[in-house]
C-alpha cells in the first residue's frame, strides 16, 4: 500500500510540474519572451531575500543602471509601484511575464527577482536565463511542501542552475551542501560578512545598528553590485541612504515612550535574529516584548520552534493569530506553547498584568488569539515607557488568511489603532 501511495504521489508530482510548465512557456509566449530582452538578477533564501533584493535595486539606480523589482512587498518599474497579490513572493508565471514587458517598455535593462523555492519546483521561471543570482541563508522552513531540508537545498540549488554566476554565502550552514548540486559549469563566487571593503562595511553598521543578519544582507549586495560593475563609493553612499522597506524592522513613532517594530520574520531563523538584536538593544530598564503567530497549513514543526525561541529571548511573548486558514488557531498556539517546555518561562493569563510591578515582568508567555487584541493589549495594558515591542510575521501584508477567505489586516495600522485609543 505505501509503494502505490507513493507511485500516486510521484504521478501527481510529474502532471503538476507538467501544467505549471506548460504555463510557464504559455506565458513567455504571449509576452513575447520579455526575459530575452533584460539582464535577470535572482535573489533567493529562506530569510532577507526582500531586504537584499530592494538593496541590490537602490544600488544600481544610484549607479545608474535602468532596473526593475519584483519582491515580497510588490514590483518597482520606473517609479511605479504595483501589487503582487496577497503572501506572494514569486508571482505566478502570466503576471510574472506581464511585469517584465512593462520593465522592458519602461527602458529597464536589469530585473531583479526575489526566487523562491515554491516557485522553482512550481517552474515559475522555466526558461529564463539569469545574469547572476544570491543565496542568502537557507534554514528551517517549508518543509511541509519539501519533505526534507536536503530536498529544500536542492529546490534553492536549481536558481543557481539557471544562472551564469553563483553568489553564495560562506558563513551559511548551507554553503558546502548547495554547491554539490550546483553544475560544473557554473561560476561560484563566495562571500561573508568581510567579503567588503572596510568603508563599505563601516557604511553597512551604521546603516544597520545591531542588526547583524542585514550585515549579511547588506554583503550580498554589495557582492552583486560589485560584480555589476558599480563603484564602492556609490555603493558606499546607497548603503546609507538606504530608506529600508516597508515592514521590515519598521518603527511605528509615538508620544508613549515605546519602541514599537513591525517586521515580517516568520521563520525560526528570522525570529531569533531579530530578537537577538533588539534584546541587546534594549535599555536596562526597558522589556522586550514580542507578539507573533504561526501560518496555519504550512510547516508545522517551526511551531514549537519559535514558541521556545520567543520565551528564550524576550520578557514577555505573546502568542497570537498569524493566517490560521483552515486550522483552529488555539491549537496552532497550544503546538508553538509545546516549545516552551524547554526554557524557564511562566504562562500567565491577562489579569496577571493588574497592578503588576513592572520590572518583575520576565520570561512570561501569554495566549491572546485575535491579532488585533493582543497587539492592543501589549501597547494598552503590558507596556511601558522604555519598553520594545516587536511584531512579527506579517509585515507589509494587507489581508489575514481566515478559512478560505482573506480578510483586510495591517499590523501597522492595528498599532497606529492602539495607540490612538488608549
Amino acid at each position: 500500500m505505501r509503494n502505490l501511495s507513493l507511485l500516486k504521489e510521484f504521478i501527481s508530482g510529474l502532471l503538476k510540474n507538467f501544467y505549471h510548465r506548460l504555463r510557464a512557456e504559455a506565458a513567455m509566449i504571449f509576452y513575447g519572451f520579455p526575459h530575452k530582452e533584460l539582464k535577470i538578477i535572482g535573489v533567493t533564501g529562506t530569510d532577507g531575500k526582500t531586504t537584499t533584493s530592494n538593496l541590490i535595486c537602490s544600488i544600481l539606480r544610484a549607479g545608474g543602471k535602468r532596473t526593475g523589482l519584483i519582491s515580497t512587498v510588490g514590483a518597482k518599474i520606473g517609479n511605479n509601484t504595483y501589487d503582487t497579490g496577497f503572501h506572494t513572493t514569486s508571482p505566478e508565471p502570466f503576471l510574472l511575464h506581464k511585469f517584465l514587458r512593462l520593465m522592458v517598455k519602461r527602458g529597464c535593462e536589469y530585473a531583479i527577482l526575489e526566487v523562491t523555492s515554491h516557485g522553482l519546483e512550481q517552474c515559475r521561471f522555466f526558461g529564463i536565463n539569469f545574469e547572476i543570482s544570491v543565496l542568502t541563508n537557507i534554514t528551517h522552513e517549508h518543509l511541509d511542501y519539501h519533505k526534507s531540508f536536503e530536498n529544500y537545498i536542492k529546490a534553492k540549488a536549481k536558481l543557481f542552475n539557471l544562472s551564469k554566476k553563483a553568489i553564495l554565502n560562506r558563513d551559511d550552514s548551507s554553503y558546502e551542501k548547495i554547491r554539490k548540486y550546483i553544475k560544473k559549469d557554473v561560476k561560484i563566487v563566495p562571500y561573508s560578512v568581510f567579503s567588503a571593503t572596510p568603508k563599505v562595511l563601516r557604511a553597512i553598521k551604521e546603516r544597520f545598528k545591531g542588526e547583524f543578519y542585514n550585515y549579511s544582507n547588506a554583503t550580498a549586495a554589495y557582492v552583486i553590485a560589485r560584480n555589476l560593475g558599480i563603484d564602492n563609493n556609490t555603493i558606499v553612499d546607497s548603503i546609507k541612504s538606504f530608506q529600508g522597506v516597508h515592514g521590515r524592522m519598521e518603527e511605528i513613532k509615538n508620544s508613549k515612550g515605546l519602541r514599537v517594530i513591525v517586521d515580517f520574520a516568520h521563520t525560526p531563523n528570522a525570529l531569533e535574529q531579530v530578537l537577538k538584536a533588539l534584546h541587546k538593544q534594549v535599555h536596562k530598564r526597558g522589556k522586550l516584548i514580542s507578539v507573533f503567530g504561526c501560518a496555519g497549513e504550512r510547516d508545522v514543526a517551526k511551531r514549537a520552534m519559535m514558541g521556545e525561541i520567543s520565551t528564550r529571548l524576550a520578557d514577555v511573548s505573546v502568542f497570537t493569530a498569524e493566517d490560521p486558514r483552515n486550522e483552529d488557531v488555539n491549537k496552532i498556539i497550544d503546538q508553538m506553547v509545546g516549545g516552551t517546555k524547554k526554557v524557564k518561562t511562566k504562562e500567565v493569563t491577562k489579569n496577571y498584568f493588574d497592578d503588576l510591578n513592572h520590572r518583575s515582568i520576565r520570561y512570561l508567555f501569554i495566549r491572546i488569539p485575535e491579532r488585533g487584541e493582543a497587539i492592543s493589549f501589549v501597547i494598552q495594558k503590558i507596556a511601558r515607557r522604555g519598553d520594545t515591542i516587536v511584531i512579527c510575521g506579517k509585515g507589509h501584508e494587507k489581508s489575514m488568511a481566515i478559512g478560505d477567505k482573506e480578510y483586510p489586516w495591517s499590523d501597522i495600522k492595528a498599532v497606529k489603532g492602539a495607540l490612538v485609543n488608549e
